[in-house]
């Protein structure tokens, strides 16, 4: 769902473009509540780039000026409809979106808690810690730090929905793995080494696992340590040192997990 709605606004910024309205460079995110609220308004028919400029919140960089001359659009007909279509069905993705979350929610307190919340509440989140734009609607990092122990936005290299999306795969315990190297080999993050006439082989990274698992096609993007700059990747090979810090970071994920290091 998240995949369909960021093509919906994909969509909308290109039916505003072909108008000439060019939200897009005053406004980091036309998604956000600034952009929808303009939006809707031009769409029940407001035209006036200067009340339309007005529905910006207070903390938008560019200024009122900037953003009314971005609004004066054609406002052709045909593209007002490819507007109001993509717009209709952002909403429904994100409504389907928050269903999601809701779900998630309610079956992540039907797990047991590590920690008692009361005598050992979650600490202050970390500043410089940018968030995701996919964050759920409701409090992800304390519901697996209650489930783990473990606050995993303190953890460097590391996010909370990444945690949650090997933690829905993998189960909050890990008990299925009896060590690390067992478990980066199921995400798919241990090295081939095939040999034939003391020539090496393919030294792609195995896809072992049970059939149904969805995840290992995704660890190494989201267990990537994303902070690191193309320029440290060694030798212009950025796909080994990928998988590389995918690793380093499963074996982390693994040891706080099973023995809270």
């Amino acid at each position: 769902m998240v995949a369909e709605a960021s093509s919906a606004i994909q969509r909308i910024q290109k039916a505003l473009i072909e108008m000439n309205v060019q939200l897009s460079s005053v406004l980091s995110d036309i998604s956000g509540v600034s952009g929808m609220s303009m939006i809707a308004a031009i769409l029940d028919g407001e035209r006036n780039p200067w009340t339309l400029a007005a529905r910006v919140q207070s903390g938008v960089k560019a200024t009122t000026e900037d953003i009314s001359k971005s609004l004066e659009g054609n406002w052709r007909e045909e593209l007002l409809f490819v507007l109001r279509q993509e717009v209709e069905l952002y909403r429904i993705y994100q409504q389907k979106i928050d269903d999601c979350d809701l779900e998630l929610r309610k079956h992540l307190e039907s797990f047991g808690s590590v920690v008692d919340l009361q005598t050992q509440p979650i600490g202050p989140k970390p500043k410089g810690k940018k968030g995701s734009n996919n964050a759920l609607h409701f409090d992800l990092r304390t519901e697996l730090y209650r489930i783990t122990g473990i606050d995993w936005a303190q953890v460097n290299g590391m996010d909370v929905l990444t945690a949650q999306t090997v933690i829905a795969e993998a189960g909050a315990d890990l008990s299925a793995f009896a060590s690390e190297n067992n478990f980066a080999s199921w995400l798919g993050l241990c090295p081939t080494n095939e040999k034939s006439a003391a020539k090496s082989g393919s030294r792609q990274p195995c896809h072992s696992g049970p059939p149904q698992r969805s995840y290992h096609a995704a660890a190494k993007p989201k267990l990537s340590g994303r902070a690191i700059s193309p320029p440290t990747y060694p030798s212009g090979r950025p796909e080994s040192a990928i998988t590389a810090m995918a690793r380093k970071l499963a074996c982390l994920f693994y040891r706080l997990i099973k023995h809270g290091q």
